[in-house]
């Protein structure tokens, strides 16, 4: 199965999570309905088909991500002679959207506790995942570490020296990084450790990831 070679050609730069996670979207949501077909028969109304029960489940950021995972794979069959296009581009616009709500700060240790376990079960997008669970352990404004440079980090002395012209103050601050945060840090490395951001736009991950085949 082509899906299941890529996913072993992608599990060399992945962390064994993620790439657990990966494979685990596939055998629940892709493979029981499109598995068994011929990649070049798949066409996007079967694809919707499929990423609708995602949909009907309430999991609509899982039913973008799949789409997405499904391209990346039809790409991957493109580059290998085995397919001459990728049908999850005529489905843009076809699933309902993700709805992002704010929320009030947190401040109880019991709600803490039950913010902490739902990242940890977080199936959405791998980048967002990372940034999600880096964020409590560096303790700076969400926009700070959305344009966090690699070129800050030493990984190697455990610091984040963030340059005073992205700071509120102006002042350069110095964030001492815990050992799960390194940790998380490396396991990240691979994903977009070759361009400038932490945390790039999907579209440049993703673009990436399909010049990189």
């Amino acid at each position: 199965m082509i899906a299941r070679e890529y996913l072993e050609l992608k599990s060399k730069s992945l962390s064994a999570r993620t790439f657990a996670k990966k494979l685990g979207r596939f055998e629940a949501f892709a493979f029981p309905f499109i598995g068994k077909l011929p990649i070049t028969s798949i066409a996007a109304p079967q694809l919707l088909a499929a990423l609708r029960r995602i949909e009907e489940r309430g999991n609509h950021e899982t039913a973008h991500r799949v789409r997405a995972e499904c391209g990346e794979v039809f790409r991957y069959a493109i580059a290998t002679g085995r397919a001459e296009r990728d049908p999850t581009g005529d489905l843009r616009g076809a699933l309902a959207p993700v709805v992002v709500r704010n929320h009030a700060a947190i401040t109880e240790p019991v709600k803490i506790g039950q913010l902490l376990r739902a990242i940890d079960g977080y199936q959405g997008q791998p980048a967002t995942e990372f940034a999600l669970k880096l964020l409590p352990l560096v303790f700076v404004r969400p926009g700070e570490l959305r344009a966090a440079e690699w070129s800050e980090f030493d990984l190697e002395t455990a610091e984040w020296r963030i340059p005073g012209s992205r700071m509120k103050m102006r002042e350069p601050h110095v964030v001492p990084l815990s050992r799960q945060a390194v940790a998380l840090l490396r396991d990240l490395q691979p994903l977009t450790g070759g361009g400038r951001y932490l945390f790039p736009s999907l579209r440049v991950v993703i673009g990436r990831s399909a010049t990189t085949r």
